[in-house]
């Protein structure tokens, strides 16, 4: 593997690993118990900045080139309570709509990215992110729920027909396995009171055919990131072009960054998925229809997704109508939640209700919100050696906004597109 080196130098730290695994060369720029519980590198939070990707700007490409031979790809899944036939366009929904973005931990056709099928029982829905847009098309939150956050599973409706019975206290990641992605969507929309019209679900080669078709994002870290349960070996603290199999890496890497847990990895993606917005609303990538087009194909072959969202003239209405929105205004959030509790909660994620109503309340009413703290200095940091931030551009159609600084403020961890954040690397 090349040299890396890193564009640049945040601090110095010294690390010893014994044998590390190698990846593939980096461009530098630097949930009832009765599953077995998969294996710790199984486990991943591994789609969400592909996901994302996918709702943002994949319908833009399809209306620039010939989209027949990406159309009879499709593998659709029907949401509970989803109408048959073409859905309304997204601009007839009132108060805004709902994206869920779901992704599994299957080792099953992923030619050994993970391990194997034999180093986890059942399909989790390890990955779970809301994206919600406000109605007046000025604000967007993608809120993401810890995969060992306790709630109550529906009665969803199996793959045979029948309804699994109702179970109060389970963990969120196994909804997939007793219902597939309606019944994650199910599980949500009754935990948040959201209506979720959309959803899709991808697999790690989804991710990493994703983040190829964008052609990588750019990833700060405050220190080496070398985690020999994915694999990722990054050597020094800078910002690196990740995409493919390092991007599948990073996103996957519990035990490199923040404090090993699975909440710190979630605000360590959160580097990831900022960055990611920042590229697709670069105006160099909404312009590169070939690139826009590459997306939308690995989209929708490497992703199953839900009868409305797989509609070509709704994903040219989503990406249409978050194009225009400020980076300062695109929230990436954690559902509150704390570790160390008893009972249900031992070695699960307790919901923190009262902030989570909270924030809930704010986003099912569109309303626009700002983070206490832009990072959680946890599994994320400011990153020092950001550009100067630029004004934000007045809107075009005549529309006003809130000022941020008059925006409510809630003390939920998480960041925004317009903040330039590093991952905190962890040395285990």
């Amino acid at each position: 593997m090349s040299e890396l080196r890193p564009r640049s130098e945040l601090r110095s730290r010294s690390v010893a690993r014994t044998g590390p695994k190698k990846a593939p060369q980096v461009q530098a720029l630097a949930r009832h118990g009765r599953l077995k519980k998969p294996s710790p590198w199984g486990s991943i939070a591994k789609i969400v900045a592909a996901s994302l990707a996918v709702v943002m700007v994949s319908g833009a490409a399809v209306g620039a080139v010939a989209f027949d031979s990406i159309y009879g790809q499709r593998d659709t899944v029907t949401l509970v309570g989803e109408t048959e036939g073409p859905p309304p366009q997204i601009g007839s929904y009132e108060g805004g709509f709902n994206i869920l973005i779901a992704g599994s931990d299957t080792r099953a056709g992923q030619g050994g990215i993970g391990g194997t099928t034999e180093d986890a029982s059942g399909e989790l829905n390890d990955v779970n992110m809301i994206l919600h847009v406000a109605a007046d098309r000025q604000s967007a939150v993608a809120i993401s729920f810890p995969r060992d956050m306790v709630m109550g599973i529906p009665e969803c409706p199996s793959a045979d027909g029948d309804y699994n019975k109702y179970y109060s206290t389970e963990a969120l990641n196994t909804a997939l396995s007793y219902g597939g992605l309606p019944c994650v969507a199910m599980t949500l929309s009754e935990f948040t009171g959201l209506d979720i019209q959309f959803a899709g679900i991808i697999t790690f080669d989804g991710v990493i055919e994703m983040t190829n078709a964008i052609g990588g994002v750019d990833v700060c870290i405050d220190g080496p990131l070398i985690d020999d349960f994915t694999g990722i070996n990054l050597p020094a603290a800078g910002t690196y072009n990740l995409q493919g199999w390092n991007a599948l890496a990073f996103l996957r890497s519990r035990h490199g960054v923040g404090d090993g847990s699975d909440l710190t990895r979630i605000s360590s993606q959160q580097v990831y998925l900022s960055s990611l917005v920042r590229t697709l609303k670069s105006s160099e990538t909404l312009s590169d229809y070939k690139k826009l087009y590459n997306l939308a194909d690995a989209a929708i072959a490497n992703m199953q997704l839900s009868k409305g969202l797989a509609d070509i003239p709704t994903m040219v209405s989503i990406a249409l109508a978050l194009k225009d929105i400020p980076l300062d205004r695109i929230q990436f959030v954690q559902y509150p939640g704390t570790t160390g509790g008893s009972g249900v909660y031992d070695g699960k994620v307790q919901p923190n209700q009262y902030l989570g109503d909270q924030m809930m309340d704010l986003v099912s009413s569109d309303q626009a919100f700002a983070l206490e703290e832009t990072t959680d200095g946890l599994g994320a940091i400011l990153d020092p050696n950001a550009p100067v931030a630029e004004p934000a551009p007045e809107p075009t159609d005549g529309s006003t906004a809130t000022p941020v600084e008059d925006l409510p403020v809630i003390d939920v961890r998480g960041t925004n597109a317009a903040t330039y954040s590093c991952s905190v690397t962890n040395n285990y």
